[in-house]
């Protein structure tokens, strides 16, 4: 699967895009006048092959989730029964993710790729206020973009990474799973409809091995790759650097080899990102990027397909210092930047109506000379 779909990737159709820069031209506006949106546009035609591309709706997000063998180093001061608990709460409609999907009206999937914690995937035990048909695998087609029923889909690898100081996160082939999982639920989600996919992330410790990744990829130093997560103390950010640096002193990942890389210092959550950004690639359908752990899978799927950074959006710059590293490897500029570091797909919801809004332009805006309006 994972051969095919990186097979199945090309760059951006040239045409296409210069067609939407002379349409921009022609538009009842100044030439440059909408700034970054144009370009935007631009890079969204290059990726559909047309002129204008189709609009990006529905839009799904979907919420990938596991847990990390390094959280024992004591690099969050968060449980790691937090990660199930979420899922819970995701499930339930209570958690910010939920807001802003009600409020951007997309779809939320969950997806269980390795969370240490059991869930409740009896519908018995589902979370208050959930309905018992979001806990349901097969729930596919239409009702998997419904904006109402967030849903969970239980594809786990195993039962969260090992430690990545004391030996790799993940064999090969569980790092593939996880890739290929990702590229079945963006096939899953496009085949449902959906015109764009969100990244979304949940897992307590998720952004260490997602700083080791970015440092991997990148070539940077741990200190500049490494944030404060969900704000740890002085004394446990300098551990944190030291775990990361000693996992990349310890397995040295090639960047050449981005399974060998996953799998080493990875997440299954992060595995299955890369994979999900490969598939939505393959399909010629955007992928706006949430925060760090967002950017970090990028890193991964570009790795295996370069051609795939067109299909990628930077929803938004994550307070989080390896975000920027990120994306300044990657060539993209964050659409806004509020200093967020909470994860779950938030930025890239608050970020899609200004994707949205780059295309609608082009489908609705009249022209000079179908508006009857003169021109300088």
């Amino acid at each position: 699967m994972l051969e095919t779909t990186i097979a199945a990737i090309r760059p951006a159709d040239e045409a296409a895009m210069a067609a939407v820069r002379e349409l921009h031209g022609r538009l009842t506006k100044p030439v440059g006048s909408l700034g970054a949106l144009e370009e935007l546009s631009v890079r969204l035609a290059g990726l559909a092959g047309a002129c204008p591309p189709p609009l990006p709706e529905p839009a799904a997000v979907a919420i990938f989730a596991g847990d990390h063998g390094v959280h024992a180093q004591g690099v969050s001061p968060w449980p790691q029964e937090v990660t199930a608990q979420m899922i819970g709460n995701f499930l339930a409609g209570g958690a910010v993710v939920n807001a802003f999907a009600r409020q951007a009206g997309a779809s939320v999937t969950v997806v269980d790729v390795g969370v240490a914690t059991p869930l409740p995937t009896d519908p018995a035990a589902a979370p208050a206020g959930s309905d018992p048909a979001a806990l349901d695998p097969a729930v596919t087609g239409p009702a998997a973009l419904d904006p109402a029923v967030p849903r969970l889909v239980v594809a786990s690898v195993r039962r969260g990474t090992r430690d990545f100081t004391v030996t790799a996160a993940l064999t090969r082939d569980e790092a593939l799973a996880a890739v290929q999982t990702g590229i079945r639920i963006a096939d899953e989600l496009i085949d449902a409809g959906a015109g764009i996919l969100l990244t979304g992330d949940m897992g307590i410790g998720n952004t260490t091995p997602a700083a080791a990744l970015i440092a991997a990829f990148t070539g940077v130093d741990a200190l500049d790759a490494t944030g404060r997560g969900t704000g740890v103390d002085d004394p446990t950010y300098a551990h944190k650097v030291a775990v990361v640096r000693a996992a990349l002193a310890r397995h040295t990942p090639d960047p050449a080899d981005p399974l060998g890389v996953l799998a080493a210092v990875g997440g299954l959550e992060h595995a299955a990102l890369a994979g999900l950004i490969l598939g939505a690639a393959a399909r010629r359908t955007p992928v706006l990027l949430d925060g760090v752990i967002g950017v970090s899978a990028a890193l991964a799927a570009a790795a295996f397909a370069p051609a795939a950074v067109c299909a990628m959006v930077a929803g938004h710059r994550s307070a989080e210092p390896g975000a920027t590293v990120a994306l300044r490897h990657l060539g993209l500029d964050p659409l806004i930047d509020l200093g967020l570091r909470l994860g779950e797909g938030t930025g890239a919801l608050l970020a899609l109506p200004v994707v949205t809004g780059a295309v609608r332009v082009l489908h609705e805006v009249a022209t000079f000379d179908s508006a009857g309006v003169a021109e300088k």
